[in-house]
Parts: C-alpha cells; structure tokens; sequence
C-alpha cells in the first residue's frame, strides 16, 4: 500500500499537510507494508528535506500511488484517474462552485473519500482541523479588537510559529475590562477556550456574565442551551432541540447587549434559529463591536458575517443601518473576522494535530479489513457514481 501526500495547489496557497515526516515513521513503524511517496511542495510548511531525513522518497510523479492524500480540492487538471484520492472536497452540502470537481471526480473513476465524513459509527467525526480553526479564531478575534478599538496591534498569527507563541503575544497586553463571549463547546470552542485560558482571562458564569461589572477582562462559553429557548416556554433539551428545532427561538440578545467581543465557535444546523437578526445588529442596545465568526456561516446565524475574509485581509465592516459592508473603523461599523481557512495559519500544529487523529483512526483501517467501517462510511464515490450513502447528491451532480 503506497500513500502519496500531494501538493496543495489550490490559490491561496495552503501549507498544511494530511500528515508530518513524524507522523509518517509512526505509520510505517506500525505498519511494515505502508509507503509513502511524497510530492514535491516549495509551499507545504514541512521541507522536502524534512522528509528525506524522516526516509520519505520526494518526487514529482504521483502515477505509483494507491492511496492520494491532501487537505484542500484538488484542481480538476491535477486528479490523477483511477486513483483513491482524500481530501476536503465541499461537496456533501451541494456547494454550486465544487459541482465540477465532484462531477470530475466521478467522470475520471476516482474512489473518493471526504476528510469532512470521516466518522465513528456514532457519527463522529474522527479527523477534523476545528480545534486549531479555534485557536487561530480566537487570537485573530482578540487582534481585531485591537485594531478597532485603537488599543493595541497584535502581530498576524501567520507570522508567528506555534500556538505557544500566539499565547506569549496576548499574556503581554494589558486589556480594558471588556467581556468576551464564546459560544460552542466542540473542537472550535475548545481551541478558543485554550488561548482565553492561556493567556490568563477569567472565566466567569452565565449569571455574572449578564449581571456584573469586572475590573478586568472576561469570558462566558455558552452552547445553544443558553441562546436559545422553546417557543412555549417549557424546559428545553439538547436531543429535542437537534430533533425539533423550529420549536425553539433565540435567547442571544440578552447576550448582545453586555458584550464587547464576540467569538463564535457553535455548529449551526438546519432550521435552528439565527443568533444574531439584522434588526438585532441595529438595535441600540446591541453592544458587540467585534465579531470573530470562526463558524463562518455567509448570510446565516450571525447577520453582519455577510461574507468569507481571507488570510490576507481578514477584517472588514458591517454597518448594520444600510446592512453593507463597509471599513472596520467606521464609527457605526462591526468589525467581523471571518477567514474561512484559519488552521492554515498555523499550519505545522494544525497538520500534526490532524495527522495524529488521522494515524490513530484511519490509516488501520487499510490494513485491518475497514472492521470499523470508517472508510466505507466516508466513501463517497466507487466506480464512476455515487455510493448509497451519498446518493442524495445526485441531482446536485446533474444540475438540478
């Protein structure tokens, strides 16, 4: 069996890697008949030297490889036909700009498995970059505080060197006594709750949260239980609010009017009910002057994230009287951070953090018979069609 970690080659350039030089010695040291060939990269943030050392052959023909392994859509020209190919394709919710790469997909042969339903049985995901979407969210948001409120100016997090180093930057900042307010308790919440934990910030309950003054800076994680309320007033649960939502109304605004930061780091699932309304955003009790949306949900729970931000230029505003973008630094504007591709600003953790998971749940199952069955739940293509399980895509392959 001989895996191939392909070239990121999709603009802007990304520099992660499904797995480290480390992480593919583990494997082979767990599994004899596993080999690796690595495509050669100027771009990924491990060296093609780093492999060398690590007994990796680098090359620039992929043609020999069973298994292709990368982390963002490959380019329609690049997929190799007849191949096994992993990656994150954006295609399982039927997004209209990836209908040609599934379509290609399925026209060139390829076997496709999607990192995104790499699941347990239970339906876990078993490999995902959130926690590192949550770190890089959360210092990017403290950053665009900062900036919009003219009180500090931290360095880009894609300028520094690990998760350890984004911690060093806020521990030497002498915040005002604002609040913060993080919602979601999964992979992205946590990694928030990491560098708000990291570099010192009080964490405080829901009931001071929304009733006391701090001499000093704050923070609330909350998860949908405290947002969100049953229309009829009765007690609510996490099971029936996933089961029924539209039997639930939002409860953030008590939120919105003590708030200065705001990260969002919840899952939003269909027919939940929005966080934040335009008329909220306009509302003069409204308080929040930063959002970092690292859900990144366009034109959905959080109504002043009207689009994606990148990288490069990762803050814009929303004035939330014409309901249009404008200048962060306007006086009436929201700033709001919505890069859609945080980890890849730190890309070396974020690739050994994804390739740990991916070493321990999924390389085994090539070589145990998939007993778990975690290949066949996230294959989403076999012999040019769909597979059963993702059928329902279909009509979005056919353009309807």
């Amino acid at each position: 069996m001989t895996f191939g970690l392909i070239r990121e080659c999709k603009n802007p350039p990304d520099h992660r890697a499904v797995l480290s030089p480390a992480a593919c010695q583990i494997v082979k040291k767990r599994f004899p008949k596993a080999h690796f060939l690595v495509e050669s990269s100027s771009v990924r943030d491990f060296s093609d030297q780093e492999y060398r050392e690590a007994g990796i052959s680098v090359v620039e023909d992929m043609s020999g490889c069973d298994v292709l392994l990368g982390v963002k859509e490959v380019p329609i020209e690049s997929l190799i036909p007849n191949k096994k190919y992993f990656f994150f394709s954006h295609t399982i919710k039927k997004q209209p700009y990836n209908r040609d790469l599934l379509r290609a997909i399925l026209n060139k042969n390829i076997e496709f498995y999607d990192h995104e339903v790499i699941t347990n049985p239970s339906g876990n995901r078993l490999v995902a970059f959130g926690r590192y979407a949550g770190i890089v969210g959360a210092y990017n948001g403290l950053r665009a505080f900062g900036l919009k409120t003219s009180s500090y100016d931290l360095p880009k997090a894609g300028t520094l060197s690990d998760q350890e180093a984004l911690i060093d930057e806020l521990r030497k900042l002498e915040l005002p006594p604002i609040k913060v307010l993080l919602t979601g308790r999964g992979r992205v919440g946590s990694g928030a709750q990491e560098i708000l934990d990291g570099m010192g910030m009080q964490k405080v309950t829901v009931q001071d949260y929304l009733s006391k003054q701090f001499p000093h800076p704050v923070y609330c994680q909350i998860d949908a239980s405290f947002y969100n309320k049953r229309k009829d007033g009765t007690r609510g649960s996490k099971e029936d609010f996933i089961a029924h939502p539209e039997r639930y109304e939002s409860n953030f605004f008590r939120f919105a009017k003590v708030t200065d930061l705001y990260l969002a780091g919840h899952f939003y699932g269909d027919g939940a009910p929005y966080l934040i309304t335009r008329d909220d955003a306009r509302h003069p009790d409204f308080k929040i002057r930063v959002i970092a949306d690292i859900s990144c949900d366009i034109d959905g729970p959080v109504a002043p994230t009207i689009r994606a931000s990148t990288i490069a230029d990762p803050i814009y505003g929303y004035n939330p009287h014409t309901e249009r973008e404008t200048h962060f630094l306007e006086s009436e504007a929201i700033a709001v951070m919505a890069v859609d591709n945080l980890p890849a600003e730190l890309p070396r953790d974020a690739s050994e953090g994804f390739g740990a998971a991916f070493v321990k749940s999924v390389i085994p199952a090539f070589f145990n018979g998939d007993k778990d069955g975690i290949l066949e739940r996230a294959r989403m293509t076999r012999q040019g069609k769909l597979t059963p399980r993702y059928a329902y895509l279909q009509d979005y392959v056919d353009g309807k």
